[in-house]
C-alpha cells in the first residue's frame, strides 16, 4: 500500500534563503504528520524495530521537545522545563503511559511548532543565541538552528518511514 503525501507543502525552488528554510522545515514537519496519519493510538505506540524504542508517538513527542529547545530555549533564552524528559528519564519523550494519547501529543507538538514559528518570525538568520543558553556554552545562529531542525526532521522522517512500513505496510516518498 502506498500512502499519498501530496498534501505536503512543496518548498519553492526559487525562494530567498529565509523562505527556503521555512519551506523545507514546514515540508519535513508535514512529512512526519503524514507518516502518522490514519493510524490508531495503539499503532502509533508500536515499537516494531526491536531493540529500538522508536515509535511514531515517541518521534512526535521528541520533535515537540526539539522545537521547544532550539527555538525557544536556545534562541530566545527562555527557561522552560522539558515536556517529557526528566533527569531520571532522559528519553521520556519515548516512554509514555496509557494516559498519554496521540491527540494530546499532536496538540503539544503543533503548539510547539507555532511557538517556534513565532520565536523565529522577524528575526535575522544571523541572530546569535546567548552562549549561556547552551550546556556547552556555544552560540548558534538562527540559520544554524533552521538547518539543524531540517536535518533533525529529515533523519527522524527516515525512521518514521521504516516504522510506518512495519506497522501497516504503507510506503511513500
Amino acid at each position: 500500500m502506498t500512502i499519498d503525501g501530496s498534501h505536503r507543502p512543496e518548498p519553492a525552488t526559487d525562494a530567498n534563503e529565509r523562505e527556503m528554510l521555512d519551506g523545507w522545515l514546514d515540508y519535513h514537519r508535514a512529512t512526519l504528520a503524514w507518516k502518522c496519519a490514519g493510524l490508531t493510538d495503539g499503532q502509533l505506540r508500536l515499537t516494531p524495530l526491536k531493540p529500538s524504542e522508536l515509535s511514531l508517538l515517541g518521534l512526535v513527542r521528541h520533535m515537540a521537545e526539539v522545537e521547544r529547545y532550539w527555538f525557544r530555549e536556545i534562541m530566545l533564552g527562555e527557561d522552560l522545563p522539558d515536556l517529557y524528559s526528566t533527569p531520571d528519564n532522559v528519553d521520556g519523550d519515548f516512554h509514555f503511559t496509557d494516559r498519554d494519547t496521540w491527540a494530546e501529543s499532536e496538540q503539544v507538538w503543533q503548539t510547539e511548532i507555532e511557538l517556534a514559528r513565532q520565536a523565529a518570525a522577524g528575526r535575522s538568520l544571523d541572530l546569535k543565541s546567548d552562549p549561556a543558553s547552551h550546556r556547552r556554552g556555544e552560540a548558534f545562529s538562527l540559520r544554524w538552528v533552521y538547518t539543524h531542525m531540517i536535518e533533525e526532521y529529515a533523519r527522524h522522517n527516515g525512521h518514521a518511514d521504516l516504522l510506518r512500513e512495519h506497522i501497516d505496510g504503507a510506503t511513500g516518498e
